[in-house]
């Protein structure tokens, strides 16, 4: 696996992009259906944790750039985090579903589709306008921020709070304090090095 682009010579949407690339292989392997139950819920774990992330990542930093840019760019954005809170209700349904469970698979096709629907529409649309109406210092500078709320952001779907700005980002902060006690408490990977460590031991 490649290591995600930095911020030395790379701007969000390449980060972004490469956030992108990461979840939909490991919702590929999902789909195959293969391995223990437990490596399963691992690896389900670990998207909820990516998605929620990158999810926070987007909603503080560069929807807020799709406003100011963009002429539609409110209708954008709220439509991308309608999605977002899509997702996370199909998320915090999964991440309580036993992986011998159907409603597993079933939680997984509907999380897939949503997110693939969102991806194609990102990139193909949202993405090159945001980097064709912004600077590229300015896409930069945001790499940066966006790499460092997905150190600290949350990793658990929270579908009860409110997800429209500026309440969702406002709350943020703290929700994530509480997910990392619990990540730490509950001792699930919640990133594909995590995952990749516990492999080699």
């Amino acid at each position: 696996m490649t290591n995600p682009p930095t911020t030395d010579d790379h701007d969000a949407i390449d980060i972004l992009v490469s956030d992108h690339r990461e979840i939909d292989t490991v919702l590929v392997e999902l789909a195959t259906r293969q391995g223990t139950p437990e490596h399963r819920r691992r690896l389900a774990d670990v998207v909820i944790a990516e998605l929620v992330r990158h999810s926070v990542a987007e909603e503080a930093y560069v929807y807020p750039v799709t406003r100011k840019v963009l002429p539609d760019g409110d209708e954008i954005a709220d439509r991308e985090i309608a999605e977002h809170a899509d997702a996370e209700r199909t998320m915090k349904a999964l991440e309580s579903a036993d992986p011998s469970d159907p409603r597993f698979d079933e939680l997984l096709t509907q999380l897939t589709s949503t997110v693939r629907h969102h991806v194609a529409e990102e990139e193909k649309e949202l993405f090159p306008r945001l980097r064709a109406a912004t600077a590229r210092e300015e896409l930069v500078e945001i790499a940066g921020r966006v790499t460092a709320i997905k150190e600290i952001g949350p990793t658990r779907p929270h579908p009860g709070s409110p997800e429209h700005p500026p309440a969702n980002r406002l709350l943020a902060p703290g929700i994530g304090l509480v997910d990392r006690l619990r990540d730490a408490l509950s001792a699930r990977p919640t990133s594909m090095d995590e995952l990749r460590d516990k492999h080699q031991h």
